[in-house]
C-alpha cells in the first residue's frame, strides 16, 4: 500500500500543468491528475480496509492444517446471497433448485488451534443468506502477530439469484449466474465469466477479467495495480479505470465507454454506435481502436508527445489528413485534432500525454 502511494504522489508530482495544445482541449496531464485524485479519495477506506488482513500471516510457516465447513441453507431463486472474507479464494457457480451450498476449507500453517478461532458465520434471512468469516478479535489484541488462517470457499447458488461478494486478500470468481453480480477484492484477481448482470467488478492489487456479460445497465471495472480484460460484452455504459496497467478491451458493444490508464494503454477492439460516446485517457502508454465498419464518428484527439494515425478516412476542417508512406492518415504529437469520419454520428475522444493514438480496421 506505501509503494502505491508513492507511485500516486510521483505521478502528481510529474503532471503539472503544461501550456495545452489548443484553448479548447483540456490538458491531458490535468486530465489524468484528476483522475489520479479520485482515487487517492478512496484510499483511506481501502487502507483502514487492508489492515485486517493482518489477521493473517501468510501460508509458508510450517505444515498446513485444515478444516473443513459444510452447509446448505435455502435461499430462493430470487434471493440475495453475500460472502464477506479476510484471507481466501472464494468461487461461486450455480446449481438447481433453492438452495446455496457452502463449502469451505479453513487452513493454517500455524498451530492447529488456530482454526476454532476463526468462525464462519451464516446468518439466514427470508430472501437473503449473509456469510461472512470472523476472526478472534480478542485474541488478536492478546497477540499482535495475528493469527495464520485463511478460507477457501466454494459456492453453488440458484443460477438467478444474486451475488455480492468481498476479500480483502485472495481472489473472486463466479461463473454462470444470471443474477445481478458485484465483486470486490483488495489483494487478488477478480473473474466473471457468461455472468451477464456484472454490475461491479473491482480490484486493488489484481486484474479483472469478464467475459459474456451482457446488461441494459452500466458496468464499472477498476483496478490500481493490475490489468482490466472485458471481452464479449455488451452493455449500456462501461467504465473501465486502472492506474498501473493496461486496459484490453474485444468484441464489446456499448453506448458509452469510459477507459482510463495512468501507467499503460488501452486497446479497443469493438463497435461504434450510432450516437455513442467514446472517451479514452492515457498518460504513459498508446491508445490502439480496432474498429469494424463503423457508421461514423467525430475524433477529438489530443497527444502532447505521440503522433495519431488512422487506417480510416478522416477529414480534418474539409481538408484530409496528411499520409505517412503506407497511405495512412497521420498527425505528429504536441497537437489537438478534431476529425470526421463517415456520418459523424458518433463521439470519440482520445487523450494522451505521452503515447500514440492508432485507429485501425478490423
Amino acid at each position: 500500500m506505501r509503494r502505491t502511494l508513492f507511485f500516486l504522489v510521483t505521478v502528481l508530482a510529474s503532471a503539472a500543468p503544461i501550456a495545452a495544445q489548443d484553448p479548447h482541449d483540456p490538458d491531458p496531464r490535468i486530465v489524468i491528475r484528476e483522475h489520479v485524485r479520485d482515487v487517492i479519495r478512496a484510499l483511506p477506506a481501502i487502507t483502514e480496509k487492508s489492515v485486517a488482513v493482518h489477521a493473517y500471516q501468510g501460508r509458508n510457516r510450517g505444515p498446513e492444517q485444515t478444516e473443513r465447513f459444510s452447509r446448505k441453507v435455502k435461499l430462493g431463486r430470487d434471493g440475495r446471497f453475500s460472502v464477506g472474507n479476510i484471507a481466501g479464494d472464494i468461487t461461486v457457480t450455480t446449481a438447481s433448485g433453492d438452495e446455496v451450498s457452502i463449502e469451505a476449507v479453513k487452513r493454517t500453517t500455524g498451530d492447529r488451534e488456530e482454526l476454532a478461532h476463526v468462525q464462519i458465520v451464516v446468518d439466514e434471512r427470508p430472501g437473503r443468506v449473509e456469510v461472512r468469516t470472523d476472526h478472534d478479535q480478542n485474541r488478536r489484541d492478546r497477540d499482535r502477530r495475528g493469527d495464520h488462517v485463511s478460507v477457501d470457499y466454494t459456492i453453488a447458488m440458484p443460477a438467478t439469484a444474486s451475488l455480492d461478494m468481498h476479500s480483502v486478500s485472495g481472489s473472486l470468481k463466479v461463473t454462470g449466474l444470471r443474477g445481478a453480480v458485484r465483486a470486490e477484492t483488495i489483494s487478488g484477481d477478480v473473474t466473471a465469466a457468461d455472468s451477464p448482470k456484472v454490475e461491479l467488478a473491482k480490484s486493488v492489487s489484481g486484474n479483472v477479467t469478464l467475459s459474456g456479460v451482457s446488461t441494459d445497465g452500466d458496468l464499472a471495472a477498476g483496478s490500481i495495480s493490475g490489468t482490466i480484460f472485458a471481452k464479449t460484452v455488451k452493455a449500456h455504459g462501461l467504465d473501465l479505470n486502472t492506474i498501473s496497467g493496461n486496459v484490453k478491451v474485444t468484441d464489446v458493444t456499448c453506448d458509452r465507454l469510459a477507459a482510463k490508464s495512468v501507467s499503460g494503454g488501452v486497446e479497443y477492439d469493438g463497435a461504434i454506435t450510432k450516437g455513442g460516446s467514446y472517451d479514452f485517457n492515457v498518460h504513459s502508454g498508446t491508445v490502439r481502436l480496432t474498429l469494424s465498419n463503423p457508421a461514423g464518428f467525430v475524433l477529438n484527439a489530443n497527444s502532447f508527445s505521440g503522433s495519431v494515425r488512422s487506417d480510416l478516412p478522416m477529414t480534418i476542417g474539409g481538408d484530409n489528413a496528411d499520409r505517412d508512406s503506407r497511405g495512412r492518415h497521420t498527425m505528429m504529437g504536441n497537437r489537438s485534432m478534431r476529425a470526421t469520419y463517415g456520418d459523424g454520428s458518433a463521439t470519440v475522444t482520445v487523450r494522451t500525454f505521452s503515447g500514440d493514438i492508432i485507429i485501425a480496421k478490423r
